[in-house]
């Protein structure tokens, strides 16, 4: 997508992106780059957050990687330090660390009385620690960055945040309880968040990414041989498109949120970018 899709003109801002290391989180940084702000990527792997970070650089950006635990406040706001010291004080967070695990997903869709005394992991099954630990990374995840940096933002003109939500939060998904729990609760957050800063000129809002095909999710999505899955076959029914979303096809929804002439009164929104599904009713 080109830099000025949206005229969005990030020049002399300085933008955090957390889970930087990731798919849809790396493309997020190189957009901001490409409106010309300075990106700090922020991940638990720095290797991998470096790597993105190389490649804007190389590509006449600004950018620079730190390793950062997101649920540790204390890393939070050291990172936070850092990146005011080397780039400035922070204009544009996004809150892209999250992701689910399988300790807190069931293995059918459907419970039956058999699977009490079977070895299929059922809702009975879940591991109340792998739950927390969805849970911690998504919810807290957001918002312990989120503490650590939008104290850089108050007092600034044309600040925001922006949070990563999903098709979970509307409506869950089978065998993923606590990660559509956790989604639902960043809608709510959003919407808490944009209230809250609404008097110092802090917009917050998220979106809310369908179906897009990711390290995070291939399990799911595709078996090992690289077919579909049942699954994947079952998304594209509902999905009016008839197709999994490219990551670039976030970067206008991003642009267009952090944009702070074309999205001036507009805070505490959750956008849907899924090709149609959360409109489908399957008839």
């Amino acid at each position: 997508m080109n830099k000025n899709v949206l005229n969005t003109d990030l020049s002399g801002k300085v933008a955090v992106v957390t889970g930087a290391g990731g798919v849809l989180c790396s493309a997020f940084s190189k957009t901001l780059a490409r409106a010309g702000a300075k990106v700090a990527l922020l991940d638990r792997n720095l290797e991998s957050a470096q790597k993105f970070a190389d490649e804007i650089n190389a590509e006449g950006g600004t950018a620079k990687a730190y390793m950062c635990d997101v649920l540790d406040k204390d890393v939070c706001e050291s990172v936070a330090g850092q990146v005011a010291a080397e780039l400035g004080t922070c204009d544009v967070l996004i809150n892209g660390a999250g992701g689910n695990n399988p300790r807190a997903q069931t293995d059918k869709e459907y419970f039956e009385a058999g699977d009490l005394d079977s070895e299929t992991k059922s809702f009975f099954d879940l591991d109340a620690s792998g739950v927390e630990f969805v849970f911690n990374l998504n919810f807290l995840g957001t918002l312990i960055p989120t503490q650590a940096f939008a104290k850089q933002m108050v007092g600034k003109e044309g600040c925001s945040i922006l949070n990563i939500s999903s098709m979970n939060a509307y409506t869950p998904l089978t065998k993923i309880p606590a990660y559509s729990g956790a989604k639902a609760a960043i809608s709510n957050f959003t919407q808490w968040l944009a209230v809250h800063f609404s008097k110092v000129g802090i917009r917050v809002n998220a979106i809310a990414p369908g179906f897009f095909s990711t390290k995070q999710n291939a399990k799911l999505l595709w078996n090992d041989d690289g077919t579909p899955t049942a699954r994947t076959g079952k998304i594209l029914a509902a999905t009016p498109m008839g197709r999994f979303g490219e990551s670039e096809e976030l970067e206008g929804a991003v642009l267009f949120l952090l944009n702070e002439k074309a999205a001036s009164f507009i805070t505490g929104v959750v956008l849907p970018i899924d090709g149609g599904f959360s409109a489908y009713s399957g008839v």
